[in-house]
């Protein structure tokens, strides 16, 4: 079972696993609602890894959160800039 990184709404930054690879997924968002992740593909030249995008981003959206989410990452890690 191969784990997916998750961009927005309530799972935004979690690698959760599945089974299998569905176009669409929704998950629990509280005790009757669910939210709703499109599979997406990110890719650099000819590297490409699977994300799961909530419904409510756009493409540009998801860049810039994970943008950033490693400057944060960058800056908060030992010996980062400050």
């Amino acid at each position: 079972m191969r784990s997916y990184l998750f961009i927005g709404g309530g799972k935004d930054g979690l690698r959760i696993p599945l089974a299998d690879e569905p176009d669409t997924i929704q998950l629990p968002a509280g005790a009757t609602e669910k939210e709703t992740y499109v599979r997406e593909t990110l890719s650099v030249s000819d590297a490409s890894i699977y994300i799961y995008r909530h419904e409510s981003l756009t493409p540009e959206q998801v860049l810039n959160l994970l943008i950033a989410s490693y400057k944060a990452w960058a800056v908060n890690r030992a010996g980062g800039r400050r």
